[in-house]
């Protein structure tokens, strides 16, 4: 199965969310996002035809009523890309792949003033890269690690624990992205 099926099928499982449209590509999202109106749309950086970036510029110069949620998924979790996604009005960015069960949580959290049955949503992916579903709940500080030393940052160097508190201080609170130098870095510097 594609990302984008399985995504779909996850949650078209959940009972609080509505799947409204899938796309297979950046012009199909772009003409969905307009027909269905969707409260929240996840969208891939890469598709074809027009990529995540450029539904995102696209979205701004459209006139919808209310621009729907915006949740970025990417299997670059590149600074540069990270910021311009967020710039142009990205609320959430995910790197690939991920617990399917945290990304759901955080689309609740999105919506936390919002009543639950109102949520809708729009599915806009094109991937083949498979996501990981855990078999139980992973603990925040152990996925933190897994990723560490899947990117090949040893243990005993001086900046791993440094590290590792920068990336939880970054899920825990999205806004610091958007202020790497100024809030992130003299955080970490004061522990």
């Amino acid at each position: 199965k594609e990302f984008c099926s399985i995504l779909n099928d996850y949650l078209l499982n959940q009972r609080d969310i509505v799947v409204t449209g899938v796309a297979k590509d950046g012009r199909e999202a772009l003409a969905l996002i307009e027909e269905k109106k969707p409260d929240l749309v996840v969208l891939d950086i890469i598709m074809p035809h027009l990529d995540g970036l450029g539904v995102l510029e696209k979205l701004n110069t459209m006139n919808l009523e209310k621009m729907p949620r915006i949740i970025v998924l990417s299997a670059v979790g590149q600074d540069k890309i990270t910021q311009r996604a967020i710039t142009l009005g990205a609320d959430y960015y995910v790197v690939k792949p991920f617990d399917m069960d945290v990304f759901t949580k955080r689309i609740r959290e999105m919506f936390n003033g919002a009543p639950t049955e109102s949520i809708r949503k729009t599915t806009t992916v094109v991937e083949t890269e498979v996501a990981t579903q855990a078999k139980g709940p992973i603990d925040l500080e152990t996925e933190i690690t897994n990723i560490i030393h899947e990117i090949g940052v040893p243990a005993h160097i001086k900046g791993y624990m440094y590290l590792r508190e920068a990336i939880t201080m970054v899920v825990n609170d999205m806004e610091l992205l958007s202020a790497v130098t100024k809030e992130l870095y003299p955080s970490i510097a004061k522990k």
